[in-house]
């Protein structure tokens, strides 16, 4: 208490100890693979294409996450953290010249003529030579470049002299060399150079390590764990990885395990997941049940491919739809709400699919917890399913995952403010006054099944669940219940004939 010394009004700010609380954002997304450029296994935030352009650069060949990051905003996404990893390299290969073997004529007086183009690299294919005899036992040389003349040298002896033809092409050409050979004239009298290579890394077997990461090094998926505001996690450069020989199958499948992993462990965030490419129904299926055989409320599996416009070829091209369908999410969470299942929702970007299911394979995968990409005549390519990967039928819809994921952490961080405080009936009626302020906002935004807020959910906080020996032990134990709203997945209508004058009431 102040102090009140001399006569006088005082004004005193009182504070009611409890705190309103408020929703947390539930679609940011984390992405990991390889970029252009940018700091590697350090996430960014980024909010637009724009700004991932700037920290990680454009679209690069051999790698999805450009493109899904720009599938991600494009469909509404608004925020995500980009981890780059560091580029796997193979041994280099260096660079070769190109080179020919020609006659020095075609009476082959004048020898026979090795020649090489002076700069390495696959540049040095596009020269050719010619042979072209002169006076007496002199020649001109020729040299075009993609079939234009380039240089041209006269009168040239073989052998030595003053314009012997290894020694003159040596002083005078900037693109070739020339060296006498003994050998047997080849049959061609003019010849366009070939076998220049350019320096590049050869493909490496990858370490699945390199996605996976550590947390003390805050690097790969578990580096993600020092982030808070994640929701979501794709990994489309593990399909990359599988296209391109880095990884075998055996490795994605560690990679997506320990995706999974990490979101049970976090308990916030759902792992969204690609099959592998160039899959029919029955593959897909068979890689699901008896290759993968995921069960996880925390994860949720996307099939088929998406095409795309590649802007590096511009024309279409097959993607995984991990970063599209997390776009997806987030415009559903801000147009509908976190609680509506994101399906039957537009994929934007989508020109066709890599594989059109019908119905009957879309039976056989839908309760396998497969979500499966449809197109529809007149309606567009949409996302035609909304499960988990858990076999427990209570965790099978995706938004019941996300919607238990938004409250719990809402709640977490809205009440962090009761630690420390008495434990007593004061504080459980003030904690049970915030959670159901919160409760009843999330029931009129229709998350909760009820007429009543009554009975969508309840939050009991008295002494019956905080007896004297947990109050020892400085526990304060909150039991609430909801009612989830579920998805209408299956829509029946039931028709039947009736006689001419019946009524509905008889």
């Amino acid at each position: 208490m102040p102090s009140y010394l001399s006569p006088g009004v005082y004004v005193e700010e009182v504070s009611s100890g409890s705190k309103p609380i408020e929703g947390v954002g539930t679609a940011v997304c984390a992405f990991v693979g390889f970029t252009q450029k940018g700091p590697v296994n350090d996430p960014v935030l980024v909010t637009n294409w724009t700004q991932f352009v700037a920290a990680f650069g454009e679209f690069t060949e051999g790698s999805y996450l450009a493109h899904s990051v720009y599938g991600y905003f494009l469909n509404g996404g608004g925020s995500a953290y980009v981890v780059r990893l560091e580029t796997p390299r193979g041994e280099e290969t260096e660079a070769g010249a190109a080179s020919a073997v020609l006659a020095g004529g075609a009476d082959g007086r004048r020898g026979v003529l090795g020649v090489r183009a002076l700069a390495p690299g696959t540049q040095g294919n596009t020269l050719g030579v010619e042979v072209v005899a002169g006076d007496g036992d002199s020649f001109t040389l020729i040299v075009k470049r993609d079939g234009q003349v380039a240089e041209t040298f006269e009168g040239l002896t073989a052998g030595k002299g003053p314009r012997a033809v290894a020694e003159t092409v040596r002083r005078e050409s900037r693109l070739i060399a020339v060296q006498q050979l003994e050998a047997a004239p080849p049959a061609a009298a003019a010849s366009r150079l070939a076998g220049g290579v350019d320096t590049r890394a050869q493909p490496a077997r990858l370490n699945p390590q390199v996605f996976l990461g550590s947390t003390g090094d805050r690097s790969g998926i578990a580096g993600l764990e020092a982030i808070d505001d994640i929701t979501m996690v794709a990994v489309p450069d593990l399909m990359a990885c599988l296209r391109g020989g880095l990884l075998d199958r055996d490795g994605v499948k560690a990679v997506q395990l320990a995706m999974i992993a990490h979101c049970e462990l976090m308990g916030d965030r759902v792992a969204v997941l690609d099959a592998p490419p160039d899959l029919n129904a029955q593959q897909v299926r068979e890689w699901r049940v008896d290759e993968a055989g995921y069960d996880s409320k925390y994860g949720a599996l996307y099939w088929p491919w998406l095409k795309v416009l590649d802007p590096i070829t511009g024309k279409p091209a097959p993607m995984p739809p991990s970063g599209h369908v997390a776009g997806v999410w987030a415009r559903s969470d801000d147009t509908r709400g976190v609680h509506k299942a994101p399906a039957n929702e537009v994929v934007r970007g989508a020109l066709s699919l890599e594989l059109a299911l019908t119905r009957k394979e879309h039976d056989q995968l839908n309760p396998l917890g497969i979500n499966c990409i449809r197109a529809f005549p007149g309606q567009g390519i949409r996302i035609w399913g909304a499960r988990t990967l858990s076999s427990d039928p209570e965790w099978r819809y995706l938004n019941v995952r996300r919607l238990f994921n938004f409250v719990e952490k809402s709640i977490l961080s809205g009440t962090s403010w009761v630690v420390f405080e008495p434990n007593d009936p004061k504080l459980w009626d003030s904690v049970k006054r915030t959670i159901t302020m919160f409760l009843r906002g999330v029931w009129r935004d229709g998350a909760l099944f009820g007429r009543t807020p009554e009975d969508a959910f309840y939050v009991k906080c008295d002494e019956e669940n905080n007896p004297a020996e947990a109050r020892e032990q400085g526990i304060l134990t909150v039991e609430i219940g909801v009612s989830v709203v579920k998805p209408a997945e299956f829509v029946v209508f039931r028709i039947s004939q009736f006689a001419d004058g019946a009524s509905l009431d008889e």
